[in-house]
């Protein structure tokens, strides 16, 4: 899809420019983050499952028993990227 096509693009160009940036200490970092809860893909996935397949939400939750990240959970990380932590 065009959404994977362009996520790979920005992995590359990141990798490239660790490359050519490190002789000068530059460090690139990117952040890739899936199962988001955000407008493209409200709520949680548990919910979603419960409510179009609960014969499976057992099984599901025995795979993956973690809730979706929010979109502060991700800006969270990326703080803790750009600080002198």
């Amino acid at each position: 899809t065009p959404y994977t096509a362009s996520k790979h693009g920005v992995v590359g160009m990141s990798k490239a420019l660790a490359n050519e940036l490190a002789a000068q200490s530059v460090r690139v970092n990117t952040v890739h983050p899936t199962g988001v809860a955000t407008g493209m893909r409200p709520g949680s996935l548990h919910g979603l499952i419960a409510e179009t397949r609960p014969d499976l939400g057992p099984l599901f939750l025995n795979a993956m028993p973690i809730l979706m990240a929010e979109a502060v959970d991700i800006s969270n990380a990326v703080l803790f990227l750009v600080s002198d932590e």
